[in-house]
């Protein structure tokens, strides 16, 4: 019987939803042939709160989404109270998927570095595989903590369930959420980084044209 195929989430605010986020996860899922959702921070424990509720970008990423049927969305840190930490969501996706099949939690080089500042961070490795979204020419070294505990876990692919880091190579597309609500609060309108289709709908918008009012 062959191995069941990668589950790998990407977590994130989402506010809005971007170009750079959907193709970091499509990358993602062709470079580890894996399934890959998208999970909307509902409580980020390291950022202020999203200027769209939960409603609204949970619908920005549906509209985004249209056309394919590899990355899809899932709301389990939004059906919870409190913050919203990976070590949680992943646990509650071990719980699903059952022990063999292989999670990867993707994060960013530059979250990466930061790894051991997480809650719980070295049970993150219990329950995943760590898959590092790289851009060419980027570099982010991790601290000594960190160093010292992924040494000899790094993975050119997935084995087994759980415990590697796998450096992921991505476009490197220099898009911002925060840019991006910026350019709102400015009266501007900031087409192209974003999916077509969120545009498609005035209402889907409508929290981040507030910000220019």
């Amino acid at each position: 019987m062959s191995p069941a195929r990668p589950l790998a989430i990407l977590g994130g605010t989402f506010d809005p939803i971007h170009h750079g986020h959907l193709r970091a996860a499509w990358e993602a899922a062709e470079a580890l042939d894996a399934e890959v959702r998208l999970v909307p921070a509902r409580t980020p424990p390291h950022r202020p709160a999203p200027v769209a509720d939960a409603a609204g970008r949970v619908a920005l990423l549906r509209a985004a989404l249209t056309g394919q049927d590899r990355l899809t969305i899932d709301t389990r840190e939004l059906d919870r109270d409190g913050p919203s930490y990976s070590v949680d969501t992943l646990a509650s996706l071990r719980a699903d998927v059952g022990p063999e099949r292989p999670l990867v939690l993707l994060v960013g080089a530059d979250a990466f570095a930061g790894l051991a500042s997480w809650h719980l961070w070295r049970e993150l490795f219990t329950l995943a595989h760590i898959g590092v979204l790289n851009r060419p020419g980027v570099t982010h070294a991790p601290p000594a903590e960190l160093a010292d505990f992924i040494a000899g876990r790094r993975s050119e692919r997935v084995h087994g369930p759980a415990g590697t880091v796998i450096d992921i190579a991505i476009t490197p597309l220099d898009i911002a959420a925060t840019a991006i609500r910026e350019a709102f609060a400015a009266g501007y309108e900031p087409r192209f980084l974003l999916p077509s289709a969120c545009f498609e709908d005035e209402a889907l918008l409508a929290p981040y044209r507030a910000l220019g009012r």
